[in-house]
């Protein structure tokens, strides 16, 4: 039987499993540990979406590294406004640090278009982006992501850490939006 969620006025069906999720998660994760053999990097992970890619990811980290969460808002909906709303709560002096930054999900890149100048004039030894999940289809600004978990088509998500309108966060499993 198909595994089917309803959020708000959306149908959404079962795109992605935990097991799959969890995968990808422990392959960019080995990417990383052996890119940092001897590094201590900083690890920002940009809120919300990416509480639970950032938590799953650092217990797979055999390196030592630190954790400093920022927040930033450009999402309505169903649709990226392409405008970041806010950045708050990068605290740490990042001169001369390694930074990966991480994301739930790349789409048209605007958001991290906007943050990566912020980090950026704090002149930081390197900047790296991990994201889940990546939509090249959707890019409108160059950009290169890192470590990508994995790349998924241009259509509407939920579930672990995304959310439609506040809701599905919750889910261990990504669902993708359809209509009946």
């Amino acid at each position: 039987m198909e595994k089917l969620v309803r959020l708000h006025d959306k149908n959404f069906r079962l795109y992605k499993s935990e097991s799959e999720i969890l995968s990808a998660v422990r392959d960019v994760a080995h990417q990383i540990n052996e890119d940092y053999i001897g590094k201590r990097p900083l690890l920002v992970p940009i809120l919300n979406g990416s509480f639970m890619f950032a938590s799953d990811l650092i217990k797979e980290l055999m390196l030592d590294c630190e954790l400093s969460f920022v927040k930033a808002v450009s999402y309505q909906g169903t649709q990226s406004n392409g405008s970041l709303n806010t950045l708050i709560g990068l605290n740490e002096n990042i001169e001369g640090r390694h930074i990966i930054i991480i994301e739930d999900i790349v789409d048209t890149g605007h958001t991290l278009s906007k943050i990566l100048p912020v980090f950026q004039e704090k002149n930081p030894a390197s900047i790296k982006i991990a994201s889940l999940l990546f939509k090249p289809n959707a890019l409108q600004v160059p950009m290169k992501i890192d470590y990508v978990g994995m790349e998924i088509p241009n259509e509407f998500i939920v579930g672990y850490g995304l959310d439609y309108d506040g809701l599905g966060r919750n889910l261990r499993d990504i669902y993708q939006v359809y209509e009946e």
